[in-house]
C-alpha cells in the first residue's frame, strides 16, 4: 500500500520540511527519542524502533513493554504506539490503537527544534499538548498552566510563543476534523508496521 496521501490531503503548511535532512536508520533499528527542556535540562527519553517514512515525515514505534524515562520517573508502554516526526520540527504526534487503557488515541507534543542528531531524533518540549481521547474528555489542549509557568521561567521569545499557540490551536482543529495524518487509517497503517517488527524491549539503562 502506498504511503502517499490523497491529493487533497497534501501536507499542511505547518509541516513544511526543514532544509536539512540527516540520514535515517534502516527500518527496524532501535533508537532513543530524547526530549530536553528549553534550558537544555534532560526530559523524556523514549526507547523506540525506526519504522520508516511517508509524505508526512518519519515514524518511530514503541511496542508494549518498552521504556520511557525522565529524571525521577520511568514507565513502560502499556500498549503499542507510533509517533510521527514531521520535517517542520514543531510537533510530534503519538498515535495509539484500541488497546490504550485510558482511551487515548492521539497525543501531540508541541515542540521546538525537533531534528535528527546522527541516527536519533531529539527535540525541545514546549509544554503544550493536543490530546484526543475516546471518552468524555474528547479533544483538548493540555498543560496550558505549565506553558504559562515556563514562559516566565525560561523566557520563551514572544515570536515563539505566538507561533506555538497558533500551532496548538491549528493542530486541535485538524485532529477534530480527522485530517490526515490525524485520521485512524494512517495510524493503523503504521501500527501494523510496528506489529510486523520482530523486536524485544531494550534492557540497558
Amino acid at each position: 500500500m502506498s504511503d502517499a496521501p490523497h491529493p487533497h490531503d497534501a501536507p499542511h503548511p505547518h509541516d513544511a520540511p526543514h532544509p536539512h535532512h540527516a540520514p535515517r536508520p534502516a527500518p527496524g533499528t532501535p533508537l532513543v527519542f530524547r526530549w530536553r527542556k528549553w534550558d537544555g535540562g534532560a526530559h523524556w527519553a523514549h526507547d523506540c524502533v525506526y519504522l520508516g517514512a511517508d509524505a508526512w515525515g518519519d515514524w518511530v514505534g514503541q511496542p508494549t513493554g518498552w521504556r520511557s524515562r525522565r529524571p525521577g520517573r520511568e514507565f513502560v508502554a502499556e500498549s503499542p504506539n507510533v509517533t510521527l516526526l514531521p520535517p517542520a520540527g514543531t510537533w510530534a504526534a503519538t498515535c495509539y490503537g484500541d488497546a490504550h487503557p485510558r482511551h487515548v488515541r492521539i497525543y501531540i507534543d508541541v515542540a521546538w527544534e525537533l531534528s535528527w542528531t546522527g541516527a536519533e531524533p531529539t527535540a525541545i518540549d514546549m509544554d503544550l499538548d493536543v490530546v484526543r481521547c475516546d471518552d468524555e474528555r474528547g479533544i483538548y489542549i493540555d498543560d496550558e498552566d505549565e506553558w504559562a509557568q515556563h514562559r516566565a521561567q525560561y523566557g520563551y521569545p514572544a515570536e515563539v510563543v505566538d507561533q506555538l499557540e497558533r500551532l496548538a490551536a491549528d493542530l486541535k482543529r485538524r485532529v477534530t476534523a480527522s485530517t490526515p495524518p490525524f485520521d485512524d487509517e494512517t495510524a493503523q497503517r503504521w501500527l501494523g508496521r510496528l506489529a510486523a517488527q520482530s523486536v524485544r524491549p531494550r534492557l540497558e539503562k
